[in-house]
């Protein structure tokens, strides 16, 4: 059984840098200057917590509605490949034409709007169920129904979002004098 120090380390397992506790005199100093590119970035891949990455892209994540702006993307995907099917049952006529195509790449860019910008997901979440239900017209039934349930649920989990309130903060409060 490893035990690990203070930054979550076990030693010798190669998930840090190890090093001599004293340099020797047969070891010399690495300067910057001599070493090239290729070790530099190797020096400092190696002081980065393996662990790190993936704890960083999990709180970027909960800090925003990413599940349900993923969805909304799924959807608008979903949609534009079906308006792109070369189906010979799907018609495709005038205007709508053009709609069956602007309509999914908007709602892609609405999933996309959601997760970077989580300040103005309840406007972007509405604006995309409304395109998602205006599919149903203009791009082979919303996508075989599939996209438009997609977007539909995307933009109903980006709506709900709330972000997390902060812990409340714990105060010492002195024992009352008898």
């Amino acid at each position: 059984m490893s035990t690990l120090d203070a930054e979550g380390y076990v030693p010798g397992d190669g998930s840090a840098a190890t090093a001599p506790a004293e340099p020797s005199a047969h070891t010399p100093a690495p300067t910057v200057a001599s070493s090239s590119a290729a070790e530099r970035s190797a020096i400092a891949s190696s002081a980065v917590a393996p662990h790190a990455r993936p704890k960083r892209f999990r709180h970027w994540r909960r800090t925003r509605p990413f599940w349900g702006g993923l969805v909304m993307i799924l959807g608008g995907a979903e949609i534009l490949a079906t308006v792109w099917a070369p189906l010979p049952v799907v018609l495709h006529v005038g205007l709508q034409n053009s709609l069956g195509y602007l309509i999914p790449i908007v709602i892609i860019l609405s999933g996309l709007l959601v997760v970077f910008n989580p300040a103005q997901r309840t406007f972007v979440a509405v604006v995309a169920a409304l395109l998602g239900l205006a599919t149903w017209l203009t791009s082979n039934l919303g996508g075989f129904v599939a996209g438009m349930l997609l977007t539909l649920l995307g933009s109903a989990m980006a709506f709900a979002w709330r972000p997390r309130l902060p812990a409340p903060r714990v105060w010492d409060v002195p024992d009352p004098i008898d």
